[in-house]
């Protein structure tokens, strides 16, 4: 049986990685999940963030079950999900639409999947582009990409510096695979029935209200929460330590959540190596947030679906997986 990770799948996150540090040398505002900039003269203590992506190769599947529904709603929350980790309110949402020839019922449907993203995520569709390009795209293929805009103040800015050692991690569950990884997945499950492959369209999950449900709540508290991670490609090893500040380190007990059998399921038909499987999938965790251990009732009771899944230790960012 073939052995595949995300590399031998067509994806070099290591190679992105020089990319996105070439980036942030020529452009030194970019930084974190979502980019911040003042609002302009006169609102120096408001912030406006930004934040955009797209579905990815999961819309393989989409085309092939010709199921369009819930595409939009991926796209809207790998948007709207890296938004609100500095603590920013999203305002609006903006999409673009490119196909060879519109499909008029299929584009409703998708539209449809993105306005009901914008409900979850409580942000305004705005306005987008729609680019009609015959022989650009193969028949009956598009893609989309998306753009959420947000505003925070100064003094709300969640951004990980006042992380310390003995800070605890909660996590949030996903919804499965969400929309990342679909290049092993398809891989992988190429073959799969496709009852498979349409629990696999299982939208990413929006995360807006449960944030700010926590923020909102320690803050009438006089608490905070300390940072906030959105555990997309590159998973929880990847994904935690851009919110760690120096000397911070994080340590995740793997038996403190449960992880879905899909990334079980996975890896036994591709015989995934186990530290692929951590750097390619969020393994059943979302979004973490730290919080000070005094605050953690609060969190918990504010959260439910919520579990203490880890610590922060003195040492170099990273993530230990216990």
């Amino acid at each position: 049986m073939a052995h595949w990770t995300y590399k031998k799948a067509g994806v070099d996150i290591a190679l992105a990685d020089k990319l996105v540090d070439y980036i942030q040398e020529k452009a030194p505002a970019i930084g974190g999940f979502s980019g911040l900039m003042p609002l302009g003269p006169g609102n120096k203590d408001w912030l406006l963030a930004a934040t955009t992506d797209g579905v990815g190769t999961k819309l393989k599947f989409a085309f092939e079950l010709d199921r369009h529904e819930t595409v939009g709603i991926d796209l809207v929350a790998m948007c709207v999900n890296d938004l609100i980790t500095c603590g920013a309110r999203p305002l609006l949402f903006l999409d673009y639409y490119a196909m060879g020839k519109l499909d008029l019922r299929r584009s409703k449907r998708i539209l449809d999947g993105i306005l009901e993203g914008c409900r979850q995520g409580r942000l305004v569709l705005l306005g987008g582009e729609t680019a009609e390009m015959p022989g650009f795209y193969p028949p009956g293929e598009y893609d989309l990409a998306g753009f959420a805009v947000g505003i925070v103040h100064k003094s709300e800015v969640i951004d990980g510096s006042r992380i310390r050692p003995g800070d605890l991690i909660l996590g949030l569950p996903s919804s499965g695979v969400h929309s990342n990884g679909f290049s092993l997945v398809r891989k992988v499950m190429g073959r799969a029935p496709k009852a498979v492959k349409r629990r696999l369209l299982t939208p990413t999950r929006i995360y807006v209200p449960e944030v700010q449900r926590l923020c909102e709540g320690l803050r009438s508290a006089r608490q905070r929460v300390l940072a906030l991670a959105h555990i997309t490609g590159g998973g929880l090893p990847e994904n935690l330590p851009r919110v760690l500040p120096r000397r911070c380190r994080a340590v995740l007990r793997k038996g403190a959540w449960r992880v879905p059998a899909v990334f079980r399921e996975i890896q036994r038909r591709g015989g995934v190596p186990e530290k692929d499987l951590w750097l390619t999938f969020n393994m059943g965790l979302g979004m973490l947030a730290v919080v000070r251990p005094e605050s953690a009732k609060l969190a918990l009771r504010l959260l439910p679906e919520a579990k203490i899944v880890g610590r922060i230790v003195p040492g170099e960012p990273g993530v230990d997986l216990e």
